[in-house]
C-alpha cells in the first residue's frame, strides 16, 4: 500500500511539472503577443522586415536604426532640441514647409532609397490639404513636427493667444489627417520665432521645441553645390540639419539631400531623430 501511494505521488508530481511547463510556455507566448501585437505600428499590418533594415542608418551596416516613434517616456522639455536621441556620430534630417504634392514625394523617394528616416515639419493647412502625403510620411516611418498654421516668422511679436492658436491648431490639423493615433512629436517655430511661452505651450501638448544646428539656406536656392558645402562646413556645429520640401521650387533641395546623405554615410555618420 505504501509502495502504491508513493507511485501515485510520483505520477502527480510529474503531471504537475508538465502543467507548470505548459503554463510557462503559454505565458511566454502571451507576453510576446501582448508586447508586439504582431503589428507594425504604422501600417497596422503584420510586421515584415524590410530588406533595407538597418542599412545605412547608423554608419554601421546591420545596426538597427532609430525607433519609428518611441514617444516621450515622461514630461516633454520646453528647451530647444539640438541633439539626436542616440547621440554619438549621428545626425537628424529635418524637412520644413510641406507637405507639397510635387516635392514631398520626391523627398520621400530619396529617403527611402537610402534607408534613412527624417522629421517632417509641416504647416497645418498644407497637411490638411494633402492628407495622403501626411499618411505616407507616417507609414514610411518618419516623424511629424508642427510648423504652425500661418508660417508667420514674426509670430514671436504677436500675442500669447495668437501663439497658442498657431501651435495647437496646427498640431490638431496634422494629427487629424495623419490618423491611426499618430502623434506630432516636435514644434518648430517659423524662422525660429520661438518665445518662452510658445515653447511651454508646445511642451505641455507633448511636442519638443525643435531647433537646428545646420541651416542649409536651401530655400534661397543658392545651388546644389553650395547647399552640400554648407552641410560639410557646418556639421561640426551640431547634428540637426535643416532642409525644405515646401514653400517653393525645391529641386535643388531634393538633389542636395541625396548628395548630403551619401557624403554623411561616407564620413561614418548614422541617422537618427531629434531628441524628444
Amino acid at each position: 500500500m505504501a509502495r502504491l501511494t508513493a507511485q501515485r505521488r510520483h505520477i502527480a508530481i510529474a503531471a504537475g511539472g508538465v502543467l507548470a511547463l505548459a503554463g510557462v510556455i503559454s505565458g511566454t507566448v502571451a507576453v510576446a503577443t501582448e508586447d508586439s501585437g504582431g503589428k507594425d505600428p504604422f501600417t497596422q499590418g503584420p510586421v515584415v522586415p524590410s530588406p533595407d533594415e538597418g542599412k545605412g542608418r547608423t554608419g554601421t551596416p546591420g545596426t538597427p536604426g532609430p525607433a519609428p516613434d518611441a514617444g516621450p517616456s515622461g514630461p516633454v522639455s520646453a528647451e530647444l532640441a539640438h541633439e539626436t536621441e542616440r547621440g554619438g556620430k549621428t545626425v537628424a534630417l529635418t524637412i520644413d514647409d510641406g507637405p507639397d504634392p510635387k516635392w514631398t514625394p520626391k523627398t520621400l523617394a530619396v529617403l527611402k532609397e537610402n534607408g534613412v528616416k527624417a522629421t517632417f515639419c509641416m504647416i497645418g493647412p498644407s497637411a490638411k490639404a494633402f492628407p495622403g502625403l501626411v499618411k505616407q510620411v507616417v507609414a514610411e516611418g518618419h516623424r511629424l513636427c508642427d510648423h504652425s498654421v500661418d508660417h508667420n516668422t514674426a509670430m514671436d511679436k504677436r500675442s500669447e493667444d495668437y501663439q497658442r492658436q498657431q501651435v495647437l491648431d496646427a498640431q490638431k490639423m496634422i494629427e487629424d489627417v495623419a490618423g491611426g493615433g499618430a502623434k506630432v512629436r516636435y514644434y518648430r517655430a517659423p524662422g525660429g520665432a520661438f518665445t518662452p511661452y510658445s515653447r511651454q505651450v508646445a511642451a505641455q501638448a507633448g511636442m519638443r521645441p525643435l531647433g537646428w544646428s545646420v541651416d542649409t539656406h536651401d530655400w534661397q536656392r543658392p545651388g546644389v553645390e553650395r547647399i552640400v558645402e554648407t552641410v560639410k562646413r557646418e556639421i561640426g556645429n551640431g547634428p540637426i540639419i535643416l532642409l525644405h520640401d515646401g514653400g517653393g521650387e525645391r529641386s535643388q533641395s531634393v538633389e542636395a539631400l541625396a548628395r548630403c546623405i551619401a557624403w554623411l554615410k561616407e564620413q561614418g555618420y548614422g541617422f537618427d531623430f531629434p531628441k524628444i
